[in-house]
């Protein structure tokens, strides 16, 4: 046996703390232990709390973050950002500016002690530790749980290491980068059996069980088409449609080559980071990556989709390095079931569909448009609004949600899977959106199939589906 000690027949290897737990549940269920580790009514058990990573601890990571630690059955205890302290990002407090947060590991890990230590009779905590590269992280903490909310260009790694480790995932939309990313990640997931759940918050709310039982309940009749229209983006756009040529030196704190990841080398510069990264193709997936997760999350449950058939793109002008100021992509659907095929089109960047003759004079096309043989709906409701209120409720056949982050929460101690994870739902969604923006750099019509992952009439096209790694790089 070697140096390899056995205690009541357990061998000496890692033993992770989930697995621990459980093994020794029954165990301890007679033990004599004090109120405080019982916790009380209403409270869980610190011995018996989903512990739960943050990685990415930008704008919307320390919303994630925020929203999380508010449940009494989760407790924070690592942090981990590559830059250790900084200004410039996302504050979702417009009134003081968009670019007003300060953001960082540490700016973190502070502000999760500070949490934690208004409940203790001392007033301090200090339970938290930041952590620079998340393959630490992973490596020294036992976790059961990980929040992803760094940068589109690097969701799928950390991701991917998370499952391979056995977590639960949160991760912000979209999931990965790539196509091929998100069909990798959605198979580990699978493989995983672990809870996840995307970040697309709108997919919980009720507006998106109207649409569906509207729809079910033949409102409109068998739907046919969908227009998807997305204002112009809220992020700072680049002066130029080139790489900066600039090289400023690299802010101090900042780990610029792990910030990078698998993407190309690049120098740094402010137009990348903290949070502009979107507008370029190395790092980010524009509006189509971004909003399309929650714009068209509804549309793929009410309508039952799957792979798309085919899509083409137009757009502004195209760069090289830069997403577009605007663009039109257009997938096909074939039939499901009883439902016919469907044709759905994605505007972005303030392109607009057509004004619906339904719709009042008075009022713009301001969400998405589903067209069916007997009628309209307008994001919800249908319209003219006569018809909504002559119509009134349609039957209520889904059960409501629990609330976004609330429904992760449950699926990772046990409970249901999260409305938006990855096997059932964003998986697939955020393959979709990504392939738009496959046709958007190819500017013809490509012929998808979807089980096999190709593009059948554009060889070329196919390189886009995924990337080379820089070297060191793995999924």
């Amino acid at each position: 046996m070697g140096n390899q000690s056995r205690v009541g027949g357990w061998s000496g290897k890692r033993v992770s703390r989930r697995n621990f737990l459980g093994r020794t549940a029954v165990a301890t269920a007679m033990a004599v232990v004090p109120r405080h580790v019982l916790g009380g009514p209403g409270h869980t058990p610190p011995s018996a709390k989903t512990t739960l990573a943050g990685i990415g601890m930008g704008g919307q990571g320390l919303q994630d973050m925020a929203a999380l630690q508010e449940f009494s059955a989760v407790q924070v205890v690592a942090v981990c950002d590559v830059n250790r302290e900084g200004g410039g990002y996302l504050s979702w407090n417009w009134s003081e500016g968009k670019q007003q947060r300060l953001g960082g590991r540490e700016p973190a890990r502070r502000a999760v002690d500070e949490y934690y230590a208004k409940q203790q009779r001392s007033g301090k905590y200090q339970g938290c530790k930041a952590y620079n590269d998340f393959r630490d992280l992973l490596a020294k903490e036992d976790v059961d749980a990980v929040m992803v909310a760094t940068p589109d260009h690097t969701h799928a790694v950390v991701t991917m290491a998370a499952l391979k480790q056995g977590k639960h995932v949160y991760c912000e939309k979209p999931l990965a980068y790539s196509v091929y990313e998100a069909r990798q990640v959605t198979e580990a997931a699978r493989r995983a059996k672990v809870a996840t759940q995307l970040g697309n918050q709108g997919q919980a709310s009720e507006e998106a069980r109207l649409v569906c039982e509207l729809i079910w309940d033949g409102a409109i009749g068998p739907v046919h088409e969908v227009e998807v229209w997305c204002p112009v983006r809220f992020w700072t756009w680049p002066a130029g449609e080139a790489r900066p040529s600039e090289t400023p030196p690299v802010p101090e704190g900042l780990d610029w080559n792990l910030w990078l990841g698998p993407s190309p080398q690049r120098p740094y510069h402010p137009a990348y980071c903290p949070w502009t990264w979107r507008n370029w193709w190395d790092f980010g997936t524009g509006l189509l990556g971004d909003l399309g997760c929650h714009k068209l999350s509804t549309v793929f449950k009410a309508l039952k989709l799957g792979h798309p058939t085919s899509v083409e793109a137009c757009s502004t002008k195209l760069s090289a390095e830069v997403y577009p100021l605007g663009v039109i992509a257009r997938f096909k659907f074939p039939a499901r079931g009883n439902m016919p095929p469907l044709t759905l089109t994605w505007y972005d960047g303030g392109l607009r569909p057509a004004q619906p003759k339904e719709l009042e004079s008075d009022r713009r096309v301001e969400d998405v448009v589903y067209t069916g043989e007997k009628g309209k709906l307008m994001g919800h409701r249908l319209i003219p609004e006569s018809r909504m209120r002559s119509y009134g409720r349609p039957p209520k056949v889904l059960e409501r949600s629990v609330g976004h982050y609330k429904e992760w929460v449950d699926a990772c101690r046990g409970g249901s899977p999260a409305g938006s994870n990855f096997v059932d739902h964003s998986g697939l969604l955020s393959e979709v959106c990504l392939l738009g923006n496959v046709a958007v750099r190819a500017q013809q019509k490509l012929d998808w199939d979807g089980a096999n992952m190709r593009i059948t009439n554009n060889e070329e096209a196919n390189r886009h589906l995924q990337r080379e790694y820089r070297r060191g790089w793995t999924l």
